[in-house]
């Protein structure tokens, strides 16, 4: 008797251990609000796109400031000759008459040379200072489209961390009221099995009971996909079980005015910036191929080797001097290309224009939402005070044979709807607040307080 005993406990912790062997691999971590925005922004794919954007504008950047820089340019070359006939047509000293040279030709088969060439630009219609200056605002228009997705990551970690926080909530309330449900049915089961309660009303219960464990499948798996995608978005292995710190998740008291809010995005949001300073580069790239109309001077030097065997041979030749570059077919042809920038630069004011009409209704729409999101909170919270006395009347009924088994059940779904109701109003607010800010372009500045 003992030894069966032994081992049957000896089964159980075996089975128990292998049982939790999985749950044990797991590692669970409580996170908070700030750590899940400071991960998500450092493992953004998007903000490594953006650096690689970065370092391109920057890298054109260089590109047009080396323009100022000399020109400088080696070339050589060896020929092997055929013998030439070579027959001079010169004037005779005395007779008049024509004829060739007197001298014998040297035998040329071979050559050989080099050139090298400097030339230094001084003046070339200020393309290359227009260049410069364009390529610096793209330069930090790219830099500030990183900092608009930066605001726009530390949204998405707010959304899926609120996110995450709704769905543990919606499973503790359903587990909890599965519970109850449960402990129901066994007081059903005892009553109909005295005779005192009808077996339909035993197996409505039970239904209810069932029904509650479909919701609670899909709130888990609900709960699975927002961990993993909080997971993700933080670059932690997504089998990390996060356990969200509620703490952090802060719903704001006051908040401005819609022109408040409009102006600071005017001044504020960095899609705003980075527009501005492409219309810049627009408006400097007209002058730039404006230069084209102009001639272009620059200092120029060189040195020239020459060495042909019998012939000729040729050292220190150097030379320097001032070059003058013009192309009187500019006259014509820069004309369109002139009207292609301004083309792009009436396309960047259109596209600040248009801009601008979408923050205004961004704003509008983000503030109507926080509003409205503060209203659903008193809705919500009085809605679970009214289910809850309901329940508890409808419960006292129900102990009396004075309203039926369904009344019962009714009462309690509607309890359990306005419980999650009122977290999930809770937590949309906090969302609703953080897009406000979002939208104003002001959501980091706040973070980082």
């Amino acid at each position: 008797m003992k030894r069966n005993i032994v081992r049957t406990i000896l089964a159980v912790l075996l089975l128990t251990l292998f049982n939790s062997g999985p749950v044990m691999a797991q590692e669970t971590r409580v996170i908070t609000l700030q750590e899940a925005i400071d991960l998500s922004i450092k493992n953004s794919k998007q903000l490594k796109n953006n650096k690689a954007k970065i370092d391109e504008a920057t890298a054109a950047l260089k590109e047009a400031i080396e323009r100022k820089l000399p020109d400088f340019k080696i070339t050589g070359g060896y020929m092997y000759l055929t013998d030439p006939n070579i027959n001079l047509k010169t004037k005779s000293d005395n007779s008049g008459s024509g004829g060739s040279s007197g001298g014998a030709m040297p035998s040329v088969n071979q050559a050989a040379y080099g050139i090298a060439n400097v030339s230094l630009p001084i003046y070339s219609g200020l393309r290359i200072q227009y260049g410069i200056e364009s390529a610096k605002y793209l330069e930090q228009a790219t830099e500030l489209d990183a900092d608009f997705n930066k605001e726009q990551i530390t949204f998405n970690a707010i959304g899926a961390f609120a996110n995450l926080y709704k769905s543990k909530v919606s499973v503790d309330v359903i587990k909890e009221n599965l519970s109850q449900s449960k402990q129901r049915d066994a007081d059903f089961a005892n009553l109909e099995k005295n005779g005192l309660l009808a077996r339909n009303d035993m197996l409505k219960a039970a239904l209810q009971t069932s029904n509650i464990e479909l919701t609670l499948v899909n709130a888990e798996n609900n709960l699975a996909l927002a961990n993993v995608s909080l997971n993700l978005m933080m670059g932690l292995p997504e089998k990390t079980q996060l356990v969200v710190d509620s703490s952090s998740l802060q719903v704001a008291n006051s908040i401005q005015t819609i022109e408040d809010y409009e102006q600071q995005a005017f001044q504020s949001r960095k899609d705003v910036q980075a527009l501005s300073l492409r219309k810049k580069a627009a408006e400097t790239n007209v002058k730039s191929v404006k230069g084209e109309y102009y001639p272009s001077l620059a200092l120029t030097g060189g040195y020239i080797a020459a060495d042909i065997p019998g012939l000729v041979t040729i050292t220190n030749a150097f030379n320097i001097g001032v070059g003058v570059q013009y192309s009187p077919s500019s006259l014509w042809k820069t004309k369109s290309k002139v009207e292609q920038a301004k083309a792009r630069e009436r396309q960047v004011m259109a596209n600040q224009e248009e801009l601008t009409d979408q923050i205004r209704l961004q704003i509008n729409q983000a503030y109507q939402d926080y509003i409205g999101s503060k209203k659903k909170i008193e809705v919500a919270t009085n809605a679970v005070v009214q289910a809850t006395e309901n329940y508890r009347i409808t419960k006292n009924k129900y102990d009396n044979s004075l309203v039926t088994t369904t009344d019962l059940l009714d009462a309690n779904v509607a309890l359990l709807q306005t419980k999650i109701n009122a977290e999930v109003a809770k937590t949309d607010a906090i969302v609703a607040y953080n897009m406000l800010l979002q939208r104003a372009g002001i959501l980091t500045s706040q973070q980082a307080k």
